[in-house]
């Protein structure tokens, strides 16, 4: 049914911590995951007895309502493993799958600022749960569920040290070791802490880290591996005279970048760095998924070596999907989730990291040089986003009056409307005169998209050019704050 102050989206509820994100409805969210898996008792993955995983990020209370979630949980009589300590989400996922869990709970709102928290729900499968699922335990939100005669056992368990041998051994740990470079490593005080540090220090790679302490205040910074949070990445690689700054977001499942110049590089470009490498020399099978906000680069890779393109909506739930459903080599989305169906079904910060370093160790060369090679042969491709947060009369109407612009008349920014797409939000694609001086340039893109559980909309654009972009999102901004 629905509740008033709870509401999963693309992955998972996020709320207010004291407002919404209180300890009643995170039990209330935690007794509808509890009736779902009882409804479930009579299927072979999620029978009741297998369990609950349990793990919480680095924010503020994420521990105490990690707890609340297990008393609740085995009060209806599922035990439940509790993790021991700070865990990334991939880890908690990974334990899942592992421990053949009926699936898992996870206390933390990723890249969001300081004051949220939040709740992911993790199938028997190690991914996030899929629509059916999510809906399913919204479903039982506010219903009441049957306590146990005698709770459940709680066990305190660490699940971190299988995982890091996963990630670990997926990597080619010795060629980064031998490769000379030397890397920034930057957690932004999240769960990644000093996972990656270790690592390295224990291989013997040369680099420095900063903000691996937790300080669930976050200071100066969301969580989230994009610019301007990014920024102190930049100024690091270039003070220690790095070849690539590596980061990670809150909960450590998405990866950001900056090459040796400080500059930031994109999540799209950082998809496109590893998937051209997976199919040119690892040639692992199956087609590669992207979601509608994602760089039209990695159609361009795949079709050079032969490989389905398939596009979807947003979120990595759909990553997910199709993972369950088929062979796929790789799959991502634009905020810098990216996914191996040989690993988890599921975004991986911490394995990602590694192996942008494995890359750049087997081709010899930094960061800035692998996207400048992509570059080259495939055209450029810029990219720019940015979050407007308007009350939702305003983004509601805002996407009312993209989706009225017909294709073939409207212009946009100057440039016309050649189609729309509607998959997920009001996607144009622009005639933009500049792709005409430019040898393979990127198709022109703008898309505007409504969340549906915050007063927020997103725009999102890809160019030919840095100018480009920067025109096309202060156009869109004037478009949607229109009266």
């Amino acid at each position: 049914m629905p509740h008033p102050q709870i509401k999963f989206g693309t992955d998972g509820w996020r709320g207010l911590i004291a407002d919404d994100f209180t300890f009643a409805n995170v039990r209330v969210a935690a007794e509808a995951v509890a009736a779902y898996v009882h409804a479930r008792r009579d299927s072979d993955q999620e029978d009741p007895a297998k369990g609950l995983c349990i793990g919480y990020d680095t924010r503020f209370g994420s521990k105490a309502f990690a707890r609340a979630c297990a008393d609740v949980v085995a009060s209806t009589g599922i035990p439940v493993m509790l993790a021991n300590d700070i865990t990334p989400t991939p880890a908690l996922s990974f334990g899942v799958r592992e421990r053949k869990a009926a699936g898992g709970i996870m206390i933390t709102s990723s890249h969001n600022p300081a004051q949220w928290n939040g709740v992911k729900y993790k199938a028997w499968y190690g991914g996030s749960g899929k629509p059916s699922i999510i809906a399913e335990i919204e479903s039982y939100l506010g219903q009441p569920v049957a306590r146990a005669a005698q709770p459940a056992l709680i066990e305190e368990v660490d699940f971190l040290p299988s995982y890091l041998k996963a990630i670990e051994s997926f990597a080619d740990l010795g060629l980064i070791a031998k490769s000379g470079k030397k890397f920034c490593i930057d957690s932004m005080y999240g769960a990644g802490r000093t996972i990656i540090s270790n690592i390295f220090t224990r291989i013997g790679v040369d680099h420095v880290q900063i903000r691996g302490n937790v300080d669930p205040l976050f200071p100066g910074i969301n969580p989230e591996p994009i610019e301007p949070h990014i920024r102190a990445l930049g100024e690091a690689v270039v003070a220690n005279g790095c070849d690539a700054g590596l980061c990670t977001d809150g909960d450590a499942d998405r990866i950001g970048a900056t090459d040796e110049n400080g500059d930031f590089v994109d999540p799209h470009k950082i998809f496109s760095v590893l998937l051209s490498w997976v199919l040119k020399r690892k040639g692992w099978p199956g087609a590669v998924t992207r979601a509608f906000n994602t760089t039209k680069m990695l159609d361009r890779i795949c079709k050079k070596h032969g490989r389905e393109l398939i596009e979807h909506g947003i979120g990595f739930k759909f990553v997910c999907d199709y993972m369950l459903e088929r062979e796929i080599v790789m799959g991502g989305e634009e905020s810098g989730g990216i996914g191996f169906q040989r690993h988890l079904p599921e975004r991986d910060g911490l394995l990602n990291v590694l192996l942008l370093a494995n890359v750049m160790a087997e081709e010899g060369k930094t960061l800035g040089q692998l996207v400048a090679d992509l570059q080259a042969e495939y055209g450029e491709h810029q990219y720019g986003r940015i979050d407007l947060h308007i009350a939702d009369d305003v983004k509601n109407a805002a996407i009312a009056r993209a989706r009225a612009l017909q294709a073939g008349v409207a212009v946009f920014a100057g440039m016309k409307i050649l189609r729309q797409e509607n998959l997920d939000g009001v996607k144009f694609y622009l005639d933009n005169p500049e792709a005409a001086t430019k040898p393979n340039a990127a198709e022109t893109w703008l898309l505007l998209r409504a969340s549906g559980t915050e007063p927020l909309m997103r725009i999102y654009t890809e160019s030919c050019s840095k100018e480009s972009v920067a025109k096309l999102l202060e156009s869109a901004r004037s478009f949607a704050l229109a009266e």
